[in-house]
């Protein structure tokens, strides 16, 4: 009974003792201590520097191996941190107007218009079961690549059999039966009751390029439809010089714009392959000519990322790429690949004057900070023209599927 009673007693008071040194200073600190440390090569500051630096004063670094450094107090090793050594990622910053040309596989549905039919007014597509967003592949296994040649295959009046439509629709293929109709006009032929659009063109800002792959990144954000608002899916895109002519300032509430015109077919710059929620992707030509005298710059990974000052590459005259001032509200170290990373606000008195603060055209500019690429504009806050979202540059990377990022990631 006694031996019970002097096991509790002495339980109650080893807990007690362990709980007291979980709240002495040097045990809180050696509890925050990292288990892991990443060093990109060529810093200044390495990682076991900035640690030692924020080491309290009984704390001290006593030996550093290739991939082990250990921490001691006095001279008794207290914990062993892992440190992994992995390459910087370079890529040069960007900032460029650049046009944007889509080429859209097929044709896009961006509505219906009725007419006459044996079945009364309707819109002989809409009534077979085509809708907004649908993206004609082919007709009558004809392939579709613009509007003028859906004209050429529409039939002569005379013809009243029904047409094989071929679709996309969220990336499914499908088959559509679709009974055309004839208008009053003499020269008129068979009729789908459709609007279409066959390509899109737009401004926006070049993030980056890898000088060695010619790989590049801009926009920062997905090119959707005006009308229907769906991603535009990509074949045979371009990227051309753009000249900015015009700024329409931005205002609260009103998102303001560059107006810029896009150069003529020589001075194409690259492909498009790729569109989706981080930008557009593809590859420079060989003769691009984007900031030959620019050297390559480190990127900044998510984690690095510091709330405070930075400045953003754009256009706002003709093709100088100049940089402006702002601040990083917030970053968010994300783990994952996602979109709207950091908010940032203009603090540059000459670029708010000028554009009101972030407008249309400014998406893909990049951000630096401490002469690192942390990321890219993205979005302008509807009520805050100052103020926008940003998003961080490893996950642009990972989408150009850069090289150096590949193998950073494989040796860390």
């Amino acid at each position: 009974m006694k031996s019970d009673r002097t096991r509790k007693i002495v339980g109650t008071l080893l807990l007690i003792g362990v709980l007291s040194l979980s709240f002495l200073k040097p045990v809180e600190d050696w509890l925050q201590l990292p288990d892991q440390i990443t060093t990109m090569q060529g810093e200044a500051t390495s990682a076991v520097d900035r640690l030692e630096n924020e080491l309290p004063s009984f704390f001290s670094i006593e030996d550093e191996k290739e991939d082990v450094v250990q921490v001691t107090a006095g001279s008794t090793p207290i914990k062993n941190i892992s440190q992994d050594k992995v390459p910087r990622v370079e890529v040069t910053p960007g900032g460029q107007s650049v046009g944007v040309r889509l080429s859209s596989q097929g044709v896009m549905v961006v509505g219906f218009h009725t007419i006459h039919t044996a079945q009364g007014q309707q819109s002989p597509a809409e009534a077979a079961g085509i809708q907004k967003g649908d993206i004609i592949v082919k007709i009558d296994q004809q392939p579709v690549e613009d509007m003028t040649e859906v004209a050429s295959i529409l039939r002569s009046p005379e013809d009243s059999k029904a047409m094989q439509i071929e679709l996309i629709r969220n990336g499914e293929k499908m088959e559509k039966t679709v009974q055309p109709s004839v208008t009053a006009a003499e020269d008129s032929k068979q009729q789908l009751g459709l609007y279409i659009r066959d390509s899109a063109a737009g401004v926006g800002t070049m993030t980056f390029f890898d000088p060695n792959t010619r790989k590049y990144g801009a926009l920062g954000h997905v090119i959707s439809d005006v009308d229907t608002k769906r991603p535009l899916s990509i074949h045979e895109g371009e990227i051309v010089r753009s000249s900015v002519n015009a700024i329409e300032r931005g205002e609260n509430g009103i998102p303001g714009e560059k107006q810029a015109s896009i150069v003529e077919k020589q001075d194409v710059l690259g492909t498009i392959t790729k569109n989706n929620t981080f930008g557009i992707y593809g590859q420079l030509n060989q003769d691009h000519k984007l900031h030959e005298d620019q050297e390559p710059m480190p990127i900044a990974y998510a984690e690095e990322v510091e709330e405070g000052p930075a400045k953003i590459l754009t256009v706002v005259e003709n093709e100088e790429v100049e940089a402006f001032d702002v601040e990083i509200v917030r970053s968010t170290p994300q783990k994952h690949a996602a979109t709207k990373g950091m908010v940032i606000k203009v603090t540059d008195d000459r670029l708010v004057e000028k554009t009101g603060g972030i407008v249309q055209g400014m998406s893909g500019s990049p951000i630096i900070q401490n002469d690192k690429i942390i990321g890219a504009v993205t979005h302008v806050f509807v009520n805050d023209a100052t103020a926008g979202y940003g998003s961080h540059i490893e996950w642009m990377l990972e989408e150009a599927d850069i090289d150096q990022l590949r193998e950073a990631r494989k040796a860390s």
